[in-house]
């Protein structure tokens, strides 16, 4: 009994790879910091979220509510390692490494700042784990394919 125990507990972890594990854990990270700067400091958002032209601000919850969904897709297609999903998240994930220079630049006053200075940073620090998940995700591809571990 002991080894049919040992080997289902095996199947359940081995699942999700990884690679997988590596990006499921950043969406989870980025959405609980969403909901944590949304009700922490909600003037970034209604900042953030405030439309060309001094139209009317996108309510910081249906934000949120369309975030959430989104993040939601892209978290079933990495659990059903769907190949567009493997290369949406790549792509941005490698692009995040803009935010480096962009925060340098917010920085130094030489861009307008999207926020706070702490705000600043934390997005370079997310461009730097970003950036990091995606030299993995491409790691993992040379290795074995879409998806692959790394």
């Amino acid at each position: 009994m002991g080894r049919v125990h040992i080997r289902i507990m095996r199947l359940e972890h081995s699942t999700l790879n990884r690679t997988q594990r590596l990006v499921m854990s950043f969406f989870a990270f980025a959405w609980a910091a969403l909901v944590v700067i949304l009700f922490a400091a909600p003037g970034i958002y209604e900042q953030s979220l405030r439309l060309p032209g001094g139209k009317h601000e996108v309510p910081p919850l249906y934000f949120l509510g369309a975030i959430s969904a989104f993040i939601a897709l892209l978290g079933v297609g990495v659990t059903r390692r769907w190949r567009w999903t493997f290369w949406l998240v790549l792509v941005a994930f490698i692009l995040g490494v803009v935010r480096l220079p962009a925060s340098a630049l917010q920085l130094i006053g030489v861009v307008p700042a999207q926020g706070p200075a702490w705000y600043v940073l934390f997005q370079a620090f997310l461009g730097v784990v970003q950036f990091s998940i995606g030299l993995a995700m491409l790691a993992g591809y040379r290795r074995e394919g879409v998806w692959g571990s790394v």
